[in-house]
């Protein structure tokens, strides 16, 4: 299982997965599930995945090559986001479709988070479903997620509204990741966090282990404020009986 979400907000997007894979209690295995394509001064895209990985990797695979092979639709051609969205999609379908041919026992689906900035259009972020049609984000929800990501959204909820600043929609990423993976031991570590401030046509990216001290810090103290946070609320009692 894996667990992403990217973040829009006005100040920029925020973008976070894990990088664990897991195909059974004996084969665990750790995949980088974030990707990074750019071309500085005209446009920032950053791809999250989920799914099937032998799907997610030849995608990854083949959006490469048409970069490289300066294919008339790629990455580095398409206009908007939306452009974007629907190329990402009509390669996953095709790869989809020829994994199928050979094993029809396995479902080869994978979930795609696609966003940034291409020239002055506005930041967007989308979220690909395996049947290559996609969704954005809005005022009322400014995320999307994909995998494991019951867990993690309450968080996204309370907090993300479209005024909030990057730095505190950056911890509400890392927290909803946390959230995740206390319930979820399918999602783990190394953490990876990519930000991008609007109009910047720069991105920032960290990674966390599992032994980082800062990621360690944020889990103990997300605990300790939670309990204190329950132990203050108003007991049973108050409740008017009926």
């Amino acid at each position: 299982m894996t667990y992403c979400v990217a973040i829009k907000v006005d100040a920029g997007l925020i973008f976070c997965s894990d990088s664990r894979t897991n195909a059974g209690v004996d084969q665990v295995s750790t995949y980088s599930k974030m990707y990074h394509f750019g071309i500085t001064g005209d446009r920032q895209l950053v791809i999250n995945s989920a799914g099937n990985l032998a799907t997610t990797q030849s995608v990854i695979a083949k959006i490469r090559k048409d970069i490289k092979d300066g294919a008339d639709v790629s990455l580095a051609t398409v206009e908007s986001i939306h452009d974007a969205a629907d190329y990402v999609g009509e390669i996953s379908i095709a790869i989809q479709e020829k994994h199928a041919q050979h094993n029809t026992n396995v479902s080869f689906e994978a979930s795609f988070l696609l966003g940034g900035q291409i020239g002055t259009e506005p930041p967007a972020v989308m979220l690909i479903y395996p049947q290559g049609n996609h969704i954005t984000s809005s005022d009322q929800t400014p995320y999307l997620q994909i995998g494991e990501s019951k867990y993690g959204k309450p968080i996204l909820d309370r907090i993300l509204k479209p005024d909030t600043g990057l730095d505190t929609a950056s911890l509400c990423a890392l927290v909803s990741m946390d959230s995740t993976m206390k319930s979820n031991l399918t999602v783990g570590p190394p953490i990876e966090l990519m930000t991008y401030a609007t109009n910047s046509g720069v991105t920032q990216h960290s990674i966390f282990e599992a032994d980082n001290q800062y990621l360690r810090e944020l889990t103990k103290s997300w605990d300790r404020l939670i309990v204190e946070a329950f132990l203050q609320l108003p007991p049973v009692g108050f409740i008017p009986s009926t």
